[in-house]
């Protein structure tokens, strides 16, 4: 048996530490653009709304940029597994750019409500691919130190988009909130275009377009019962029923679609990795408990303590600082060790303890103690934020990466939404009672001054600070006995979280990295070189593209070796098979490729 070896197609991408040092660059810009816009426009709203005319819609200015974002994360973690990140990425990031340039050149409400759909349809794009690409340049041995920075800049963007939302509302012009990301993207763009050196693939494989039909259905119907409902309309009218029952439909449809086709967005299969399944899950819930708290803090701050839009964003720093603090020290342990089980189990148990302690705030708690309380909820949701998701992409093999990413991210924006509006509708009924409550028991006289008080629906920290003294100290201890106990709500979903973390498994870390496993790049000298390709616990290294002739023999002093079959881990991802050729077997394997061992 002799063999011509021809150069592969493509040399392989050389990982240097000044390469990722690069790429890591523009993904926290990336990522920075997309969480920030997820708050910005909080604190700017009521002034957007008021100038374009749009109050009755105002909700959704937030709804439209998370239903785009959510519907599209399956599609980018799928679309970047099957075609390659990079020119996703740079269409992610130029969609994301024009549609914040749109937003703010916008001059009616719903020309603006177009471009923030726009927007969102990229910014879900950052959000995955960010993720997914560190994955494939830096192996899970290491992953934690990098990952810690990305949950560090999410606390940040967080915190920092309703100070500047509020900052540029009353010092610029509220359209400064799309144009900020203007020129960050362009540098962004700038720098993927020219440092981020990621594989393109080819792939035969169909796209499932009837999945992306049903998971849009589903995930639409989803978000708008829980955008809408208690708000906009009763949760026992004909529209919500109408969405909740499409919601089931269209879920029970996709679930069967995506058990049938050969390429689904988001496989099946993938639920029957406990690891995936326990992980995805813990950040469900996470997103449930998490969002219901940061959404209703801010406003109670302005309730309480009277601050304005831009001092209750500052008063939420310490939840910030209790996130970047252990974000960024637990992934540079866990790197060091390897171990991270210990993360998810303290990291719930002490959110959850935090939002407990949460429930004895009243109107009359200093704000030097609130913030005690958020930062140390922010203490334990930072153990655990990007711990999951490191732990979920070392669980599946390197081809599956992204979907699993995506799909992680995707139910956890959907507990998100289901956790907000499940707590807004709690605490908004509990505010209804109390303010109910308060007014009855009033004397004659304060109840014909509270006459014009503004109704529950009505209320802002505007209309409760222009009240009568009494009148104004009654609304905001109504206010506070109504949130502070509904986080009770809540707890559970901590401690669930917390069961659930017992039960994950502690499996070694890969010291590959995604690219190097499935022989897409090779480590730099200053990575370890060659010698940290040798361990290839998820797939080979391809060095070469070999034909081969039928009935011959080896020439002299030729090396031999064993030939394996190039892995196709086609839609599942599962872990390729190794096949031995023979040259008396009589096959024709010349139109094969191979990997040389």
């Amino acid at each position: 048996m002799s063999t011509n070896v021809q150069p592969a197609e493509k040399s392989p991408i050389v990982l240097t530490k000044k390469t990722i040092v690069l790429i890591f660059a523009a993904l926290m810009a990336a990522m920075f653009l997309a969480t920030l816009d997820q708050t910005i426009v909080s604190t700017a709203m009521p002034t957007i709304v008021g100038e374009l005319d749009g109050v009755e819609h105002q909700a959704w200015l937030v709804t439209i940029y998370l239903l785009a974002m959510t519907i599209v994360m399956p599609l980018y973690g799928k679309f970047g597994d099957m075609w390659g990140r990079k020119i996703i990425f740079l269409v992610a990031i130029a969609i994301f750019v024009v549609g914040s340039f749109g937003s703010g050149m916008s001059q009616s409400f719903w020309e603006l409500i177009a471009w923030r759909g726009f927007q969102g349809l990229g910014g879900g794009g950052l959000m995955i691919l960010s993720q997914a690409i560190i994955a494939d340049i830096i192996p899970a041995s290491e992953r934690g130190k990098y990952m810690g920075p990305l949950g560090g800049l999410f606390a940040l963007s967080s915190v920092l988009g309703p100070v500047l939302g509020g900052f540029f509302t009353q010092h610029l012009d509220w359209r400064w909130c799309f144009w900020i990301n203007v020129p960050i993207g362009i540098i962004a763009f700038l720098i993927a275009l020219f440092a981020l050196r990621l594989p393109s693939h080819r792939s035969d494989q169909k796209v499932d377009v009837l999945g992306i039909v049903f998971m849009i259905a589903a995930t639409s119907q989803l978000i708008l019962v829980t955008s809408w409902g208690g708000h906009d309309y009763d949760w026992d009218s004909p529209t919500i029923i109408g969405l909740i029952i499409g919601t089931i439909v269209a879920a029970v449809i996709f679930v069967i679609v995506e058990s049938k086709v050969s390429n689904p967005i988001i496989p099946i299969r993938l639920f029957k990795n406990p690891t995936f399944v326990l992980s995805t899950t813990i950040g469900l819930l996470l997103g449930l408990g998490m969002f219901s708290a940061m959404a209703f803090l801010p406003t109670f701050m302005q309730m309480a303590a009277g601050t304005d839009v831009t001092g209750s964003g500052l008063l939420m720093l310490p939840m910030m600082a209790g996130v970047m603090l252990t974000s960024i020290v637990s992934g540079i342990i866990v790197s060091k060790t390897g171990k991270y089980k210990i993360y998810p189990l303290l990291g719930t148990l002490i959110a959850g303890a935090g939002l407990a302690w949460m429930t004895t705030m009243t109107a009359d708690t200093s704000m030097v103690l609130v913030g005690t309380m958020i930062f140390t909820m922010g203490f334990g949701l930072g153990l655990v934020m990007q711990i999951i998701v490191l732990i979920i992409q070392n669980s599946v093999a390197p081809a599956m990466v992204g979907t699993a990413t995506s799909t992680n991210n995707y139910f956890r924006e959907i507990g998100a939404s289901v956790g907000t509006a499940l707590f807004g509708s709690i605490f908004t009924s509990r505010l209804s009672d109390k303010i109910a409550e308060a007014m009855a028991g009033l004397p004659a006289d304060a109840a014909n001054a509270a006459a014009g008080a503004p109704t529950t629906d009505s209320l802002t920290p505007e209309s409760v600070a222009s009240l009568p003294g009494p009148i104004h100290d009654l609304v905001v201890n109504a206010y506070a006995d109504a949130l502070a106990p509904s986080f009770w709500y809540m707890v559970p979903v901590f401690l669930l979280a917390f069961v659930l973390a017992w039960f994950l498994p502690q499996l070694k870390l890969s010291d590959v990295a995604g690219m190097v496993a499935r022989g897409e790049a090779v480590y730099g000298e200053d990575m370890g070189g060659a010698a940290r390709g040798d361990s290839e616990p998820q797939g080979q290294q391809r060095l070469s593209t070999i034909s081969v002739e039928e009935q011959s023999r080896p020439a002299p002093g030729a090396e031999t070796g064993t030939i394996r079959v190039a892995p196709d881990t086609g839609a599942l991802g599962t872990e390729p098979s190794t096949t031995r050729v023979a040259p008396e077997t009589g096959a024709d394997p010349a139109k094969e490729q191979y990997r040389l061992r």
